[in-house]
Parts: structure tokens; C-alpha cells; sequence
């Protein structure tokens, strides 16, 4: 058994007990109320979830296991002369609530270099594909074929105890995660690239063999490792995670449910944002024959409000500040592409848009969130290629359902089933309550 995995399995008697009681002595505790309006909005808000792996603060951002982005990126170990913290070490602190030591890094690493070979007929798979295939249709085309590897099902299908569902969905879990940053930099290279795969290289850590294969120098590898973690997690009610999560407590395997929760992510409400920041502002430099000034920015953004538009890339449901994933980005463009032509408008974007927007009064949250940033970086460095962003973002995302679903299997989730209602129930309790 590894250290991490053993680390894991001593912190699992204490979570099961806290449970147990909490629903035994309260279970009988209201937490929230569901309005008409919730059911038609799409359940927005509703407390009906539970996470101890991340948590959305409306003043400091997201919470990975009650550390900032800040302190994350400043307590995590990182390699030697490296930036950004590595990624392994970011899913140990999702995993067991605690940072690293170097030991633990160390040992981490190892389990996933040893856990990192991608099946041969993964690779048949893509490449029978057709080529015009959207990526994010290949990203979980390939993981579901890797189902058949599934340690859960095998193990489920011999008769282990409920106790027990938590191992094997580890080993899927870590299994799968090691494998992902060469699936995605393969269809990369195939589909955009005329079909040069770059091979892994077993001495890199996850971020630095990511870029490797991309054919991305340093420091790309640096903003990759950023990349993954800002985007590994934001509670459990957005569409990936509650997708995976509510798949996972059917019993589906990682494979299963990390699909699900990727197909989900290609919506596009949910994992293009990016993209249609990077076009807006494409758009806004193309209608311009010069750099644009201040005063250009705002006559271009009062003109997309006044049309009934929104700026993508600002404002957020729950944050009433900068999103500190954005922050993240922007102090990695000041020090690595200063001069790059579209961050300088981002840049100047970000002086401009806030003051309008609380002008303009309709913004709860005048300010960037994470999206407003992201797709700028990646194509400085040349990944030009807008569908291939919700695939890195998957590759991101994993870290932080996969460890959840894991947790599930733990505290012993219960099948997610809620109620449903007609209309013509709901405008009786309307009745009956007005």
C-alpha cells in the first residue's frame, strides 16, 4: 500500500464516526428550503450538497481543503527551481486535508509514474475516430474505453464488503488521473499537430510531462501545473462534479463517472467560458486598426452592454471579488508575457470593466473570475486551438471530483434521488400558500 493511499485510510475511521453522529443526533435538522423559483433556476443555491474538498468564499475565493489559492501556491512543495507547486502534491492535500512533505511528494510521485502507461488500444481508439471529431468526444471516448480496466467492478462483481468500496475506487481514481495528461496531449498532437504524439517522459512530474507532449517549452510547464490546480475544483454543485458525483453514487466506476462528468463540462454554459472571453476579445482587437486605448475599451464594453450583452469573464454567483484564480494568472502574464498584445488589453480590461459595470448596476460582481484570463495564456504559447481548452480543463477537473468520488465511496453516499413534482402540484402549493 502506498504512504498516500495509507495516509488515507487512517483519516477514514474519524470521517465515518463524525458522520454517523452528526446524521444520528441531527439528522432531523432543517439545512435549507427549496422556492418554486429554485426549481425552475435550476436548483441555484440550494444547500443540498456536501464537501469537506472545496469550498467557494464569497471574500477570499475558492477554498481548497480550507487553504486559499494563496496559501496553496506558497505551502505546496514544488521542484527544485520550479514556480508553481506540483500537481501530485495539490491532489494529496485534496485527498487527505494535509500539505505534503517532500517524503510525500516523493512518494506520490512514484505512484503515479508507476500508474501512468495509457493502453495501446486507447491510442487505436483515437486514431479510428474521425478526424473532425470535437476532442472533448475523443477525451471521454478514451475514458470510457479504459472501463474495462476498472479494479471497482472486478472487486464489486467478487462480493467485497460496502466497507471496502472505497479501495478499488481509489485504485481507479489514481489509475485514471496519472494517465490523463498524455490521452489529452495526444489528441492534441493528432488532431492539431499532423498526428506527431510526443512520448512520456517518466522523469516529469504531471505538469511538466503535460507540456513536454504538447511540444510546449519551459515555462509553459509552469502554467500547466497553475493551470490544473485553479481548476481542479469549486465545490460540488457545478455540472462535472455533480454529474460525476451523482453517477458515482449509482456505484458506476471513476471511469463511468469522470466520463459523465466530462461530458457534462463540454456543455456550453458550463466549460467554454474561456473561449468566448478569448473571442470577445479577438473581436474587440479585429474592429480596431491600433492598439486600443482606455477610452476605447469603454466605448466597446458600454456598447456590448447597451446590446444586451454581457463581458464574458466577469462577474460570479457567489464571489463579490476578484476571483483569486484570475489574480493567480495575471501575476504569471506580468512576470511571463508582459508585452503579449492581447494581455495587455486583458490587462487594461481589468481597470476598465469594473467601474462600468457598477455604473451600469445590473453586475452583483463587477469583477474577473477565472475565465476572464486563462485562454489568453494558452494562446501566447501557442495552443490556438479553442475546442482543445475544455480538454485541459478536464484534465484539471479530475483532480478534484476524482478525489470526491473517492470520499464518497468512504462516508458511504447514499444513491442521489431527489423528488419530483408536476406542474400542476407545484401551482397547487402556490395556491395554498398565497
Amino acid at each position: 500500500m502506498s504512504k498516500l493511499k495509507q495516509k488515507l485510510a487512517e483519516k477514514i475511521p474519524a470521517s465515518r464516526e463524525r458522520i454517523s453522529k452528526l446524521v444520528k443526533n441531527h439528522g432531523k435538522v432543517k439545512v435549507d428550503e427549496v422556492t418554486i423559483a429554485q426549481i425552475y433556476g435550476g436548483m441555484r443555491g440550494l444547500k443540498s450538497l456536501s464537501t469537506d474538498i472545496s469550498y467557494l468564499d464569497p471574500e477570499e475565493g475558492i477554498r481548497f481543503r480550507g487553504y486559499t489559492i494563496p496559501e496553496c501556491l506558497e505551502k505546496l512543495p514544488r521542484a527544485e527551481g520550479a514556480e508553481m507547486p506540483y500537481v501530485e502534491g495539490h491532489f494529496y492535500l485534496l485527498l487527505t486535508g494535509d500539505i505534503p512533505t517532500q517524503e510525500d511528494i516523493e512518494d506520490v510521485l512514484e505512484e503515479f509514474r508507476a500508474r501512468r502507461r495509457v493502453p495501446q488500444y486507447v491510442f487505436d481508439l483515437l486514431r479510428a475516430m474521425p478526424r473532425d471529431a470535437h476532442p472533448m468526444s475523443m477525451f471521454s471516448a478514451a475514458v470510457v474505453a479504459m472501463q474495462r480496466e476498472s479494479v471497482f467492478v472486478k472487486r464489486y462483481n467478487a462480493g467485497m464488503t460496502k466497507m471496502d468500496y472505497w479501495d478499488p475506487m481509489y485504485e481507479d481514481a489514481v489509475n485514471l488521473l496519472a494517465k490523463l495528461p498524455e490521452i489529452a496531449a495526444y489528441i492534441y498532437r493528432m488532431k492539431y499537430k499532423g498526428d506527431t504524439p510526443i512520448a512520456s517522459d517518466p522523469n516529469l512530474d504531471f505538469g511538466a510531462n503535460f507540456a513536454h507532449m504538447m511540444g510546449i517549452d519551459h515555462p509553459y510547464d509552469e502554467i500547466s501545473r497553475l493551470y490544473f490546480i485553479l481548476h481542479s475544483d469549486h465545490e460540488s454543485g457545478n455540472v462535472s462534479a455533480h454529474t460525476t458525483h451523482l453517477v458515482a453514487t449509482a456505484l458506476s466506476d471513476a471511469y463511468y463517472s469522470f466520463a459523465a462528468g466530462l461530458n457534462g463540462l463540454a456543455g456550453p454554459l458550463h466549460g467554454l467560458a474561456n473561449q468566448e472571453v478569448l473571442r470577445w476579445v479577438q473581436n474587440l482587437m479585429s474592429k480596431m486598426d491600433k492598439t486600443p486605448t482606455r477610452e476605447d475599451l469603454k466605448k466597446y464594453v458600454w456598447d456590448t452592454l447597451n446590446s444586451g450583452q454581457v463581458i464574458p469573464g466577469y462577474g460570479h454567483a457567489v464571489l463579490r471579488k476578484t476571483d483569486p484564480r484570475y489574480t493567480a494568472q495575471r501575476e504569471f502574464a506580468l512576470k511571463h508575457l508582459p508585452d503579449d498584445d492581447i494581455f495587455k488589453v486583458v490587462s487594461m480590461l481589468y481597470e476598465v470593466v469594473p467601474p462600468i459595470l457598477k455604473e451600469h448596476g445590473k453586475a452583483k460582481n463587477p469583477w474577473p473570475n477565472v475565465d476572464a484570463h486563462s485562454g489568453v495564456i494558452q494562446w501566447h504559447y501557442g495552443v490556438k486551438e479553442y475546442d482543445f481548452y475544455t480538454v485541459m480543463f478536464g484534465v484539471g477537473r479530475a483532480i478534484g471530483v476524482l478525489s470526491n468520488i473517492i470520499w464518497d465511496r468512504i462516508n458511504g453516499q447514499a444513491l442521489e434521488r431527489p423528488k419530483s413534482l408536476t406542474t400542476a402540484m407545484l401551482e397547487e402549493i402556490a395556491r395554498q400558500n398565497s
